[in-house]
């Protein structure tokens, strides 16, 4: 027959078992929660901008359309008729102003953008004389769009050369001018005669081109 006190154990015994059973499925549960992800978290990740191994996010915008140039091409030089009107010129400090005409010969419209490149030389295809024209800033450039046929300017200095000493100067008389067009590499000679220096004194001044057959 089984005491009281041993039955009174086995029941304490049995309860504890019990409470420890319970402890380690609560434990378990828990351990289970904390490392998986919602349904919500996971889609919430899938949207988040990628990152660089610096840990910055990384912007991502759509490429940017590059600008072409849907306009009128530049000018070339066998596009265009170029003079020096010489009737329209003005004196005015010591020195002549005239205007370098550009005329669009070809059939299609073009663009001049800036300043001509001007110097005297000793023929068609001959030596410079004295320097080249400097750029006078005084007009702002501008893109300047030729039609077939029309007419643009830049306007030319040209410095008295009696305003030097003879010794320092060099007189001599020039005939020909060599001019490109803006942003051209190929000249055009056009018959002008002026007096000018030999040596390295400033004679011609050119300004950009601008819209109109002269300054007037």
């Amino acid at each position: 027959m089984i005491s009281s006190s041993a039955t009174a154990s086995a029941r304490v015994l049995a309860a504890a078992a019990v409470l420890a059973c319970s402890a380690a499925l609560v434990a378990a549960c828990g351990s289970s929660t904390g490392t998986t992800a919602s349904p919500g978290a996971s889609a919430t990740a899938t949207t988040q901008p990628s990152v660089n191994p610096g840990g910055t996010p990384v912007s991502v915008s759509p490429p940017t359309a590059t600008a072409t140039s849907s306009g009128p091409a530049p000018c070339a030089t066998s596009a265009l008729k170029v003079t020096v009107t010489t009737s329209a010129g003005g004196a005015a400090a010591g020195s002549t102003y005239y205007p370098i005409q550009f005329v669009n010969t070809s059939a299609a419209s073009c663009t001049l953008y800036g300043y001509p490149g001007v110097s005297f030389v000793t023929a068609q295809g001959g030596s410079q004389i004295g320097p080249a024209a400097t750029r006078n800033p005084a007009m702002p450039k501008a893109l300047v769009t030729l039609a077939p046929g029309q007419t643009v300017h830049a306007e030319l200095q040209v410095a008295d050369a009696e305003n030097y000493p003879p010794a320092d100067c060099g007189l001599v008389t020039a005939h020909w001018l060599k001019i490109y067009p803006p942003n051209q590499t190929a000249p055009v000679y056009v018959s002008f005669s002026a007096q000018t220096c030999s040596k390295a004194k400033q004679i011609l001044t050119v300004q950009t081109v601008q819209t109109g057959a002269s300054g007037a």
